[in-house]
């Protein structure tokens, strides 16, 4: 038997372990969330970026209130938005547009009474 020179490398095992590989990884990315609350938000011309340091209050499609990421129901939301300062704390109010006109109404009139004056709502462009 004679012996071969080795000159090259077979890269096809490789190449399949790497294909392997990148369909693990593509399809278990595709099952990450976000981590956020799914909220379709109202169309408005006039939109501008946001600062990152609001209070964050959210109305889902179904009515359900979310103030800074947790599930709430509108007592615990007046006693959160009670422990905030009026004057200092900006708030912002992030509301499905699917969602009844009446509940977003309620959380306007919590934040009025309290005396909040920085209070925005997010919409997408």
């Amino acid at each position: 038997m004679k012996l071969r020179k080795f000159d090259q490398i077979n890269v096809l095992p490789f190449i399949d372990i790497m294909l392997v590989l990148l369909v693990i990884v593509l399809s278990s990315a595709s099952f990450v969330s976000k981590g956020t609350i799914p909220v379709k938000l109202p169309e408005a011309e006039g939109t501008t970026e946001t600062p990152l340091k609001m209070t964050r209050i959210v109305i889902d499609a179904k009515g359900r209130l979310y103030f800074e990421g947790k599930r709430v129901e509108f007592g615990e939301l007046k006693r959160a938005v009670s422990r905030l300062d009026p004057k200092k704390s900006p708030i912002l109010i992030k509301s499905d547009a699917r969602s009844q006109f009446q509940n977003f109404v309620k959380v306007i009139d919590l934040l009025k009474r309290r005396g909040f004056e920085k209070v925005s709502i997010e919409t997408k462009r």
